[in-house]
C-alpha cells in the first residue's frame, strides 16, 4: 500500500490504458467529435491523452490527466510574408462569414447549456440523497447496540438502496437499448458489463438475496456511498458554514483518500469470497450463491475499473499462498494450476 500513498493515480493510469476504447461505442462518438488538425490526430500521444480525458469523463471522474504538450516533433518551415498575408485575409473572411451564425445560436446553445446543467444537478441530487439514505442505514446494520430484527433489516435495504442507485446511474449514462432483441441486448450488456456501476448492481444481488448475514460485505457499500455523498457536498455546499465548520475536512480526506477506499473495497471483496468457501463446509452453505460471487469476483479481476486494484491483492495473496503450497502441499499444485486457467481465461 506504500506506493499507493506515494502515487494514487498510478492505478487509475493504469486502468485508464488497459481499458478496451474500440469496444466502447461511446469512444467512437466521442473522438468524431475532438476538433483537431489531421496531423496531430494520428499521433499516438494526442490519441492517448484524449482517450484518458473519455475516461475520466465516462468512467472514473477521479482520474487526473495533465495537460497535453502543445510541442510538435517536426516544425514546418517559416512562411513568406506574401502568402501570411493572404492566409491572415482569408482568417478574416471566414470570421465576417461566421459572425452571422455564431451570433444566431448563441442564443440557443446558452438554453440548451442551461437545461443540460439543470438536468445534471436533478442527476446528482438523487444519487446523493439515495447514498446519503444508504450510508445511515449500513451504519444501522453494524452498529452493534442496533437489535437484531432492525440490524438485518437495515442490511438488505442497504443492498437494495445501492442496487438502485448503481440501475439509476447505468440508464443515465447508457439510457435502455435500442431493441429488445437478442442482438441488441448483447451489444447493450457488451457496453456496461465492465463499468463500476454495473458491477456493483450484481454484487448487491448476490447478498441481498441470500440467507447469509455478512456484515462485512458492507464495507464495499460504505466506501462507495461515502465517496459520492462527499463529492457532491464540495460540489455544492463549499460556500455553506456548516459544510466548512463540520464537513469540510472529512469529505476532503474522503477525495483525497479515494485509493485507499478502492484498496479496503478490494481487500473486503476478496475475503468475502473465501468466507462463501469456508461457508460451504457449514449448514448454512449455498453454492449457486458461492458461484456467482466468485465469477463476479473474476470479473472484478479483468474489468479496468477495478483490474489494477484486485490484481494487487492476488500478488500479495499469490506471494504468501504459492511458497506454502510448494512447501507443505506439492499434491495442490494440479488443482491450482487448472483455477488459474480458468480465472485467467
Amino acid at each position: 500500500m506504500g506506493e499507493e500513498r506515494e502515487d494514487p493515480q498510478k492505478l487509475k493510469r493504469i486502468a485508464a490504458a488497459a481499458y478496451d476504447y474500440e469496444n466502447d461505442p461511446r469512444w467512437a462518438d466521442y473522438w468524431s467529435n475532438i476538433l483537431i488538425p489531421p496531423h496531430m490526430a494520428s499521433r499516438s500521444d494526442v490519441v492517448d491523452h484524449f482517450k484518458s480525458k473519455f475516461y475520466q469523463r465516462y468512467i472514473d471522474p477521479d482520474l487526473v490527466v495533465e495537460a497535453m504538450s502543445t510541442s510538435t516533433p517536426s516544425q514546418p518551415a517559416k512562411p513568406s510574408a506574401s502568402s501570411s498575408n493572404s492566409s491572415s485575409a482569408a482568417n478574416d473572411r471566414a470570421r465576417a462569414r461566421n459572425a452571422g451564425s455564431t451570433t444566431r445560436s448563441s442564443g440557443a446553445s446558452a438554453a440548451a447549456g442551461s437545461n443540460t446543467t439543470s438536468l445534471r444537478w436533478d442527476r446528482q441530487t438523487i444519487q446523493f440523497s439515495v447514498n446519503a439514505w444508504v450510508f445511515i442505514v449500513a451504519v444501522l446494520a453494524i452498529f452493534p447496540l442496533v437489535p437484531q430484527s432492525l440490524s438485518n433489516r437495515a442490511y438488505r435495504l442497504s443492498f437494495m438502496g445501492t442496487a438502485c442507485s448503481s440501475l439509476y446511474s447505468l440508464y443515465a449514462l447508457y439510457g435502455r437499448p435500442r431493441a429488445w432483441n437478442l442482438q441488441a441486448m448483447q451489444v447493450y450488456f457488451q457496453s456496461i458489463i465492465a463499468t463500476k456501476d454495473f458491477i456493483y448492481f450484481i454484487y448487491c444481488l448476490t447478498f441481498v438475496t441470500s440467507h447469509l448475514c455478512l456484515k462485512f460485505a458492507l464495507i464495499p457499500i460504505l466506501c462507495r456511498a461515502l465517496e459520492h455523498i462527499a463529492k457532491f457536498l464540495r460540489r455544492n455546499f463549499s460556500r455553506s458554514t456548516l459544510y466548512r465548520r463540520y464537513l469540510e475536512d472529512p469529505c476532503v480526506w474522503v477525495e483525497s483518500n479515494s485509493t485507499t477506499l478502492s484498496i479496503l473495497s478490494s481487500h473486503a471483496e476478496i475475503g468475502l469470497g473465501l468466507l462463501l468457501i469456508l461457508s460451504l463446509f457449514s449448514w448454512q452453505r449455498n453454492i449457486i450463491q458461492t458461484f456467482m460471487y466468485w465469477q463476479l469476483l473474476k470479473l472484478m479481476y479483468h474489468a479496468p475499473v477495478t483490474a489494477g486494484y484486485h490484481q494487487s491483492v492476488w500478488a500479495k495473496i499469490g506471494r504468501t499462498v504459492n511458497p506454502l503450497v510448494q512447501r507443505y502441499a506439492p499434491f495442490l499444485n494440479a488443482p491450482v494450476s487448472a483455477i488459474q486457467r480458468w480465472w485467467f481465461r
